[in-house]
């Protein structure tokens, strides 16, 4: 079946349809990932996009239901240069277009995803949409791309009810805004108890449970949606509790503060992000998603200073508050998909737990 990509500046691209044959408007983003799409499809930061693989042939080892992030897929539509049709991989339990089907994910294939990302990348992320439609009518689309936001998205991602992952080490206190699921699993390895709060639990609640430490997840949308969310959020800083926070976490103990944050021309998503330790200078290689970053020119040194900051864009990657157990970063150092280099802050974590007891 055809299907049609429109994009917000009345470019189209045409390609066949994949999963679900339904029409979809969303934010066009891209990711330069060359492996982990089940867990980019599975990621809840991707709620409310449309995302653009750049590597051009996926699927090549189908779904393993094991390397999900979520227990479901959270973004609004999957595009590919190539999908392919015959997996090859011992784990293998599924292909992505039966696993797009079930979730009702629509997606479009056989467009030149090369030309769609120097568009975005050009002219910045849009909205798009996809149509199976072979008789769209541009002005009639157009008007709904403009008016189109991500809204409120975390509210939909976050767990429904606090649950437990039992351990015999530090007790965490995870606020899930979105988090995927080897966030718990690199605390609980580690020997940590994780208690997991839906995003909306105020912060007396994760508190009265005198918790070793508090992680604030990553998650989906505009930091600056989450009012309420960053209200508590500001009450767990003035705690004394040790606070690791990541992506969206990041942002929201930064706005929590008195930051600011901003939209980024085109974001970073993919697993090969190069981020620098400014006190030690080292790179690492990250894996990122995120379309927003805190502003640091007006950010006061007795509360915060710039921990880590990107190789390619000096934009800011990390934030180490000043007299206080917290620092937080941009990047995902839980990986899943991209490299493991960063696996190392949640053992900085552990030891900040370490000296508060």
């Amino acid at each position: 079946m055809k299907a049609f990509l429109i994009l917000e500046d009345g470019t189209v691209f045409a390609g066949r349809s994949i999963g679900a044959a339904r029409e979809v408007v969303s934010e066009i983003v891209f990711n330069t990932s060359m492996t982990g799409y089940l867990e980019v499809l599975t990621d809840p930061s991707y709620a409310g996009q449309a995302v653009v693989m750049t590597y051009p042939l996926i699927g090549n080892y189908g779904i393993c239901h094991e390397d999900m992030e979520s227990g479901r897929p959270w973004l609004d539509a999957f595009i590919v240069r190539e999908l392919s049709r015959l997996p090859s991989n011992f784990r293998s339990e599924d292909t992505i277009q039966n696993f797009l089907l079930q979730y009702d994910i629509p997606g479009i294939a056989g467009i030149d995803t090369r030309a769609l990302t120097k568009i975005l990348r050009e002219k910045g992320t849009m909205n798009g949409c996809i149509t199976t439609d072979e008789h769209y009518r541009l002005d009639e689309i157009l008007p709904r791309l403009a008016a189109y936001t991500t809204g409120k998205v975390v509210e939909r991602v976050s767990c429904r009810e606090k649950y437990v992952l039992p351990g015999e080490g530090p007790r965490v206190a995870l606020l899930d805004l979105g988090a995927k699921r080897n966030i718990a699993r690199s605390l609980n390895a580690r020997g940590c108890e994780v208690t997991v709060y839906p995003a909306l639990t105020p912060a007396a609640e994760i508190l009265a449970a005198r918790p070793d430490g508090i992680m604030l997840s990553n998650g989906p949308g505009d930091p600056k949606e989450c009012g309420p969310i960053i209200a508590e959020i500001k009450k767990l800083y003035d705690s004394e509790t040790p606070i690791f926070a990541i992506c969206l976490g990041h942002q929201l103990m930064a706005l929590a503060n008195g930051a600011d944050t901003y939209k980024m021309k085109y974001g970073h998503r993919g697993g090969n992000h190069p981020v620098r330790d400014l006190e030690t200078g080292r790179v690492y290689i990250s894996s990122q998603n995120h379309g927003y970053v805190v502003d640091t020119e007006h950010l006061p040194p007795e509360v915060a200073v710039p921990a880590f900051e990107n190789v390619n864009d000096g934009t800011n990657e990390g934030l180490s508050y000043t007299g206080k157990r917290i620092f937080t970063v941009q990047y995902h150092p839980e990986a899943c998909p991209g490299p493991q280099d960063s696996g190392y802050l949640f053992d900085r974590f552990m030891k900040m737990m370490e000296v508060e007891k």
